[in-house]
């Protein structure tokens, strides 16, 4: 298992995606925007995020590097847009990472399903740094 850097920014990651792609020649990211996202009746997608990126992903020099934008509304400062992604085959492992990092810590997203993970969440440990943890059940894509 590594750990992958997430790299957050404020309406201008397919830019600098493209621009990381470039300088480390890997290939071309493959993108996904919130406007692609499962639609949910209960949640009316705002027009300024449909064309942001929700993820994406390249591979430089061997370690995965994620990139997203925020979502409307969603604070964004520069200097901690950075977190660390973990994902694992063995969910009691991600259900124990979480619940260590949140003693002294502040969740940001309990541990849940969501479209692309059976249980993931976010949480700022004690320290100020931000893991995303996310199971992955071998049906995860890039």
């Amino acid at each position: 298992m590594a750990v992958d850097v997430y790299l957050t920014f404020n309406g201008n990651c397919r830019e600098a995606v493209e621009y990381y792609a470039e300088v480390f020649r890997t290939e071309a990211p493959q993108i996904m925007t919130y406007g692609e996202t499962p639609s949910d009746p209960s949640f009316k997608m705002p027009e300024e995020a449909k064309n942001l990126v929700l993820h994406t992903r390249l591979s430089i020099e061997g370690s995965n590097v994620m990139f997203s934008d925020t979502f409307p509304g969603t604070p964004y400062v520069a200097g901690n847009n950075i977190s660390l992604a973990v994902i694992s085959q063995n969910q009691d492992n991600i259900t124990h990472y979480f619940n260590q990092l949140k003693n002294g810590g502040k969740v940001g997203l309990e541990l849940q399903e969501t479209f692309w993970s059976k249980c993931y969440g976010k949480v700022t440990d004690k320290f100020g740094i931000e893991w995303q943890l996310s199971y992955d059940n071998g049906e995860m894509g890039s």
